[in-house]
Formats: structure tokens, sequence, C-alpha cells
């Protein structure tokens, strides 16, 4: 098998340091202590794809476009697009190099285009296939999660699983690519739009696409905020259902942004992942909520809440009974596997005033 592989070697590094996004924003977010996450996932997802398969042929672009994390995952690659790093290593990569990546993949007769990054990318790459194909996706395409935002259905649930995926698949379905306005983002209002229809791998490990809409959230709300204790610090994620919770608590919430507060007053507003750090006390919570429909607690829209900041608190979950109806299951990918593995189990997650349900973290 012959499998394209490019890497946008800046996908989420907004996330952690508040930035939602980094389209047009890669100079401030290294100004903010960003570093790159992109590579590593690429290489967490080749290095799975290795281990099941051992008749793969990487093809992929140079440098930190690809080959670079091919070889750390134990590839030979085949490089078909050379590009030209700056002086910071990265920051030259843009959407045209994506693009003449997978047109040359296309050329080199790839069966399937692995990428890495957020929604924007998986834009750039389905439109390189669709002008490669003629108007149609000539092969299959599968995104390795990497972005701070993903609401298209073409991503593996986590990088490992898009290499599990990639290795066993044997069909596909027609996926949405979506993608959002950052800056209508930043100030808490999605606006989705649909790029492009491609084929998909069939596999459960491919995750859905997000819902943007919830149930009601006023019993949650209230019911927590009855509960909130003296001296604790609570960090609060984003998302409507906890933004329900911070009004009932008596301030505003800032645009899908992480919130921390403690006894009445709110001590950090739309934190960075340092902030946050800064602000932990002796006890701390960390209050999020699933999204719609894939049913990430942590590594979707909320980077800011890293594995430092979890390992410092208790977690609790917060969702509408409809939405735990949709989501079946709760996901993390927080980039670090022990945090991971110490999030999975059940979880209470509260409903209602009152009413809790147990959900499995896998």
């Amino acid at each position: 098998m012959r499998v394209g592989v490019v890497v946008n070697p800046i996908a989420g590094m907004g996330g952690r340091v508040g930035l939602k996004g980094t389209d047009g924003l890669v100079e401030e977010a290294r100004e903010r202590g960003a570093q790159p996450r992109a590579p590593e996932r690429a290489k967490t997802a080749l290095s799975a794809l290795r281990a099941r398969r051992d008749d793969v042929t990487v093809v992929t672009a140079s440098g930190a476009l690809g080959a670079d994390a091919a070889v750390d995952a134990g590839f030979d690659p085949e490089v078909v697009y050379e590009y030209e790093p700056d002086e910071v290593g990265a920051s030259a990569t843009s959407a045209s190099d994506t693009r003449a990546a997978v047109r040359a993949f296309v050329d080199a007769g790839v069966d399937l285009v692995l990428f890495v990054g957020g929604d924007g990318t998986a834009v750039d790459v389905a439109r390189a296939l669709e002008e490669a194909g003629g108007g149609s996706a000539p092969v299959p395409m599968l995104g390795v999660p990497a972005g701070v935002k993903i609401y298209s259905s073409v991503f593996g649930v986590t990088p490992s699983d898009a290499g599990r995926v990639v290795a066993s698949f044997d069909t596909v379905e027609e996926r949405e690519v979506n993608d959002i306005d950052e800056a209508a983002y930043r100030e808490g209002e999605v606006r989705t739009t649909l790029r492009a229809v491609v084929p998909v791998p069939v596999a459960e490990a491919v995750q859905s696409s997000k819902q943007v809409a919830g149930g009601s959230v006023e019993g949650v709300a209230a019911g927590f905020a009855g509960d909130v204790r003296e001296g604790v610090t609570y960090v609060l994620g984003p998302g409507s259902t906890v933004g329900a919770i911070k009004r009932e608590l008596g301030f505003e919430p800032s645009p899908l942004g992480v919130d921390v507060y403690r006894d009445g007053e709110v001590i950090v507003r739309d934190g960075t992942e340092d902030e946050i750090l800064a602000a932990l006390g002796e006890e701390n919570v960390v209050v999020v909520s699933p999204i719609g429909g894939q049913g990430f607690v942590f590594g979707r829209g909320n980077h800011q809440i890293s594995p430092p900041v979890i390992e410092q608190s208790t977690v609790e979950v917060v969702a509408s009974p409809s939405k735990l109806d949709d989501v079946g299951v709760l996901r993390v990918d927080t980039d670090d596997e022990a945090v991971n593995e110490s999030l999975r189990g059940w979880q209470k997650v509260r409903v209602g005033r009152y009413e809790h349900r147990l959900l499995k973290v896998v």
C-alpha cells in the first residue's frame, strides 16, 4: 500500500496559549510560548501504522511537511515534493504547499492521503484531491487530529486510531469536510461551512462531525452552582453547557475560552495554559462538557486545560441528557498517554440539578 502523508507543522499551536486556532496567528502563538504538536502526533499515527503493516510505502513531502515524522516512525519515505523551510523551520509551509504535495501524491499513485492538522488542513487536502480528480477525490483521505478545532467527520478519533484505520480499512464512505470562521469563533460565534464531501475509510475509530447545539442545561447549571465550595478553584472550560454554569455563578463567560473561578471571583478570564497553572490552588476542579456527536471532554477546543492542569485537579463532566444520548461514550486526547489512561473508565456526569449518569471514558 502507498500512503501519501502531509503534515501541517503549525496545526494546533494556538490551543494551549488561548488563541482558539492558529490561522494567521503563528507568530503570536510563538510569542506566547506555543510549541508544535503536529509532528509528534504524526509520528504516533505512523508508528501505529508501521506496527500493523510491513508493506506500506510512505509517499510524502520534505522536512517538517512529512518526511521528518515518517523517518522518526521508522519509514524510509519516498519524497515527491520539496519545500524550503525558513529559519524557524516550519512557518514557511503554507496551504499552497499542502495542496501541491497532495497533487504530487496522486501523481505518484497513492492509495490514500493521511494528513495531520485540523479543519483548515482538511479543506486544503480535499480541494487538492478534487483538483487532481477533476471534481471528485480520486483516493480516500483520513486526518490525524492536531488542530484546535475539529468540526469535520474525516479524522481518526486519536492519532493511533488513525494509523490503525489506515492499516486495516477495506471500504470507504462519503463524509463532510467543514470549516469555521476563526475570527468569529474567537468572538464566541460558530459559523460552519461545508467545504467538500470526500471518501473516508469506514471504521468506528473515525469520529463523527461535531454538533453545535445541545439540550436544556438550566438544571445542570443550578445544581452545580449550588455545590460550589469555598476555597476551591474551578477551571471552567468552553462550551454552552459550562457557559450556563458561569452565568449561574454571576459572570459572563469568555467566548469559547477557559475561565478560572474561586470564592465568588473570576481569577483568570480566557486563560492560557500558563495562566491557568498559576491560578491553581490547593484543591482544583476542572469542569468540562463533551462535544456533541464526538464525546471528547479533552483535546478538542480546550487545549489550555493541559495535562499539567488535569494532573493537579479533579474532573467534573456536565452535559444535558440529550447530548449524552448522542455521544454514547466519552473520549480524551490530551497528548499525554499516561493522563489519557488515568481518565479512562467510568465517569459520573451531572445531567440535572440532582441527577447524574455514568458514562465510560474510552
